[in-house]
């Protein structure tokens, strides 16, 4: 199933940032389904060093009623920024209601694109 990387959380978030990281071929997943990369500091955080990601609380979030997705915790808005620099001036930017999942979200979007394919047990 396609999904937008802006929208990628939970299981299919860890999946994608686990094929991003293990380079491997779709049918070759056994075991990836137990990682913690948007939840768990000690996955995800080597990550964002190792990456350099800046991420930024964004304080001029305006609350939107009919924009709210209620996985969005604690307070249903993707109010954190992960950017991310490739090649010189070229710049991926993610959202996301916690730092990791920002991001997460950024370093798929860098590695996968704006769209990811995900398989239907996870997604």
């Amino acid at each position: 199933m396609k999904v937008k990387t802006s929208d990628l959380i939970g299981p299919a978030l860890d999946w994608a940032v686990a094929k991003c990281e293990w380079h491997r071929e779709e049918g070759d997943w056994r075991g990836t389904y137990n990682a913690a990369y948007s939840t768990d500091w000690a996955q995800g955080g080597p990550l964002i060093e190792r990456e350099t990601f800046n991420l930024t609380y964004d304080r001029d979030w305006v609350y939107d009623p009919n924009n709210i997705d209620p996985d969005d915790e604690p307070d249903n808005g993707d109010r954190w920024l992960a950017e991310f620099i490739v090649r010189g001036d070229r710049c991926i930017c993610a959202y996301g209601p916690t730092p990791l999942i920002a991001a997460m979200r950024c370093y798929v979007a860098s590695k996968l694109g704006e769209e990811v394919e995900v398989p239907d047990e996870i997604a």
